[in-house]
């Protein structure tokens, strides 16, 4: 069951600390809802494990990311695929590009594109397209947070 989630983020931090932050494999995992761990297998490739509850199903994905497309600090496409046992897998991934407005100011975009199978798949439509956006929002919001919060904080001890 394929889907196509879209959103933007307006980020009160520049460009290139966005990038930064997009790239930066901490930061990743602490915005990522439900990621355990994230390694940082080479300068494009992490792994990750991630605990995800979709309706009644709560399932652990091992799996990767990747880094693909990139045009610092202005695009990229993350990619990534879990394998979940059982509830079956999950893959997808998002279009990011980041553009400025003023100094201070960056708003990022993103399409994102999910796919699943397995048991999960069974759960319909509904439910795992909801639970796909708002996992996707939730990501960009945190990250929104995250990055906005630092970048703020940068300032204050500048």
């Amino acid at each position: 069951m394929a889907m196509v989630i879209e959103g933007e983020e307006r980020i009160t931090a520049p460009v290139d600390v966005v990038w930064r932050a997009l790239n930066d494999p901490d930061v990743l995992k602490e915005c990522i809802p439900g990621c355990e761990t994230l390694e940082k297998k080479s300068d494009t490739e992490l792994e990750a494990t991630v605990t995800l509850k979709i309706g009644p199903i709560k399932a652990k994905f091992a799996g990767f990311v990747e880094l693909q497309n990139l045009n610092p600090p202005y695009s990229y496409t993350i990619s990534g695929e879990g394998k979940g046992g059982i509830a079956g897998f999950a893959k997808g991934g998002a279009d990011v590009s980041l553009k400025e407005d003023g100094p201070d100011t960056t708003i990022l975009t993103y399409t994102a594109k999910a796919d699943v199978g397995g048991k999960i798949a069974q759960l319909g439509g509904r439910l795992i397209e909801s639970t796909s956006k708002k996992l996707a929002s939730q990501f960009f919001a945190d990250f929104n947070a995250h990055v906005s919060g630092a970048s703020a904080s940068e300032e204050a001890t500048a």
